[in-house]
């Protein structure tokens, strides 16, 4: 009998844990969020330090602001796994394909944090089982806070948000170079000299969260990069999805949201995929 009472005991725990994680509030993730952006907001010559790869910073602003989410977060959703960029918390396992996961990037353009080219973007995805189920970009410097929910459309500052719907030819296109992966590069720079003539014109803002938000939004038609980290991707290829942007790697196939991925953004105008980009460019 005791045996009994101590699993139904443990039953109920579990199954009041499972509520609790699963009524997830959007608006704390967003509250939280916009409190990690005072961090960089308030930062003064923050100490850089360089990692793996070429022009690969890393700040103590950017531990800082991770700490600083895991930590609110954690105190919110404590049944919650937690990947992130910073403090070695950066590699996918089997483990956060069950259940919640945040998917974090403090600072995504870091390069642009340390010489104050703007924007810089904090970004917050959560799966579910594996799949993404909500995101938050914000950017601080403009108090731009984007969000969404799966199935629920697109969000920036409380105002619904959709992709525009004109031609390629009509809109500006964003890319990213992939910085890190030397080995891409000369075919990213291929693939934008083939798209320039294609729309009206190119522009790189040195985030991809904020490039995926920019076609969320319709500012830019199309964006793409060979190369992205899981935390690049996880909270705005979900936004822009919701916007009901089409968004895939460069061949086409599903984000995995298990890792590192290339990423194709469409709006809503941009019907087909430009032959070049589902091809190797380079031979």
């Amino acid at each position: 009998m005791k045996r009994l009472k101590r699993r139904l005991v443990n039953v109920q725990l579990l199954e009041f844990t499972a509520c609790k994680i699963m009524n997830i509030n959007i608006e704390k993730i967003i509250e939280i969020t916009r409190e990690a952006g005072n961090i960089l907001l308030n930062a003064k010559r923050p100490k850089i330090m360089e990692k793996s790869g070429h022009a690969n910073f890393v700040t103590e602003t950017d531990e800082k602001t991770q700490r600083f989410l895991v930590d609110k977060l954690g105190e919110e959703f404590p049944e919650a796994e937690f990947l992130g960029e910073e403090d070695g918390q950066d590699v996918f396992s089997s483990k956060m394909a069950k259940g919640y996961c945040f998917v974090i990037d403090p600072i995504d353009g870091t390069s642009n944090f340390i010489y104050e080219y703007r924007p810089s973007v904090i970004s917050v995805g959560l799966l579910k089982d594996g799949k993404p189920y909500m995101g938050v970009v914000y950017n601080p410097y403009d108090d731009m806070m984007f969000s969404a929910i799966q199935g629920q459309g697109a969000y920036m500052n409380g105002e619904k948000i959709m992709s525009s719907d004109a031609p390629l030819s009509d809109q500006l296109a964003c890319f990213g170079t992939a910085p890190y992966y030397t080995e891409l590069r000369d075919r990213s720079f291929e693939i934008a000299k083939r798209l320039l003539p294609l729309c009206v014109d190119l522009r790189r803002s040195g985030t991809s969260a904020w490039d995926l938000c920019c076609v969320a939004m319709g500012r830019c038609g199309l964006y793409f990069e060979l190369k992205l980290q899981i935390w690049d991707y996880a909270a705005a290829a979900l936004i822009a999805t919701e916007a009901g942007c089409r968004v895939t790697d460069i061949d086409g196939n599903p984000l995995s949201y298990t890792g590192a991925s290339s990423a194709l953004c469409l709006s809503r105008g941009v019907k087909e995929v430009p032959e070049f980009l589902l091809s190797d460019v380079t031979k």
